[in-house]
């Protein structure tokens, strides 16, 4: 009987300990967020100080690699095990619209004191609005601008980028003359479509016409930017060569291989830990130039926003930390944590990124930046822009011949967008 009531007691107390934690977790809500890469590591830890001020919210974060990133949401959206509120890619945001994946934003962004429209940059927000509805808050941005050295163009006898495209050639070709034999003014990898989807948008290009159903490349305005694009080939001031044919990129920078390169962000700490001490005051960046000045050269609208999605059981908790994770205060720290770019322009004047002239140039490039076609197929679009630029500047095509298939794969890419736009209700109807 001693032993029965011993094994008695030993059961209630092992019972009362496997209650504790569901009696401390009584009225809490406990909400998953997805992050990708380095962001997934850090936003941990910004979680724990959310959870410090909102007691009653729980944040489970997991961590995801971006190679596995996409399929794991489309996966999660068939299986019905989706976060609550994620990280995701704005180039992502047309593609989980269209699979009513995510929730639209608006009426809580109209009635938060956190999220402030007026305070993002104009065309990152706009990666975010389709069919004239917010689904994504910005959480980072990334562009593209120009990294030189700054040493080669002084002794090309300027002091700073021009800003027009007449005035960029102009400095190319001094550089070019200035420079060792075998050297290349710029290096433009030519298995990259970011350069002449660029190229194309700063000389009015839309990319896509008739309600972004059909190819517009042929067109006069994306010809023009092409034109200009291949004409840095053409002259010798970039030598036909893709990433892969390029041995060490900082090394050849640093040896004055090449004299500028259009790069993101993330070469800003690169260029700051590969290049040599002797070399540290010798590189800087620009906004890129543009074919009528500097307001006309726009770039990339890239980097991640933050969404919610639809099948989430806590919509309220998971806004909550959206909206704390778009403070400016925190995007400042979350820039600390990992060197991404914050969306907010009160963020930026943070001491970090405010004292830093070389970040200045991504702080103006921001003014200027457009979205790609917001579009599901556009990664697929993008693709195809690469292998006809490619081909275009190692000869085995003319322009015209390179832009005229381009339009028609990129019609094929289409082909059932066309069908359902000239079938279906308005876009965005029944939000």
């Amino acid at each position: 009987m001693r032993a029965a009531g011993l094994a008695f007691i030993a059961a209630l107390a092992f019972a009362a300990a496997g209650c504790a934690p569901a009696a401390r977790d009584r009225g809490v809500t406990t909400i998953r967020f997805w992050g990708m890469g380095r962001e997934g590591e850090v936003v941990a830890e910004l979680a724990r100080d959310f959870e410090r001020g909102n007691p009653d919210v729980r944040v489970i974060v997991q961590q995801i690699p971006w190679s596995a990133a996409h399929e794991k949401f489309l996966t999660s959206h068939v299986g019905g095990s989706s976060p609550d509120v994620s990280q995701l890619g704005n180039t992502w945001i047309a593609e989980f619209t269209a699979l009513r994946a995510i929730a639209p934003l608006d009426e809580r962004v109209a009635a938060s004191h956190d999220v402030d429209r007026a305070d993002y940059f104009d065309g990152i927000w706009d990666t975010n609005v389709v069919d004239g509805v917010a689904w994504g808050v910005p959480w980072y941005v990334d562009t593209r601008v120009l990294f030189y050295r700054s040493d080669l163009l002084a002794a090309a006898g300027y002091d700073s980028v021009p800003g027009t495209w007449g005035g960029f050639r102009e400095a190319l070709a001094a550089l070019k003359r200035t420079m060792p034999a075998g050297s290349d003014a710029i290096f433009l990898p030519a298995n990259e479509w970011t350069q002449p989807a660029v190229f194309g948008q700063q000389a009015g290009s839309l990319l896509l016409s008739d309600r972004d159903t059909k190819g517009a490349y042929s067109a006069p305005e994306f010809r023009r930017g092409f034109d200009f694009y291949l004409s840095l080939f053409r002259d010798g001031y970039a030598s036909p060569m893709g990433n892969q044919e390029m041995s060490n990129l900082y090394q050849e920078f640093a040896r004055g291989s090449f004299a500028m390169y259009i790069t993101g962000p993330w070469n800003l700490g690169e260029f700051r830990s590969r290049l040599p001490d002797s070399l540290q005051d010798s590189w800087a960046t620009a906004p890129l130039p543009g074919p009528d000045g500097p307001e006309s050269g726009t770039s990339t609208a890239g980097g991640s926003s933050l969404v919610m999605f639809r099948s989430s059981k806590h919509p309220e908790a998971a806004w909550r930390f959206i909206e704390y994770l778009s403070r400016p205060d925190v995007q400042s720290r979350f820039f600390d944590l990992t060197g991404s770019l914050p969306a907010r322009r009160s963020a930026w004047a943070d001491s970090a990124l405010a004292a830093d002239p070389r970040a200045r140039a991504f702080r103006v490039q921001l003014e200027r930046v457009r979205p790609m076609p917001k579009i599901p197929e556009a990664e697929q679009i993008s693709i195809r822009l690469q292998e006809r630029a490619e081909a275009a500047i190692r000869g085995a095509q003319t322009a015209e011949q390179a832009l005229a298939q381009l339009d028609r794969e990129v019609d094929q890419v289409l082909e059932k967008r066309r069908w359902l736009v000239t079938r279906q209700a308005p876009a965005g109807a029944g939000k």
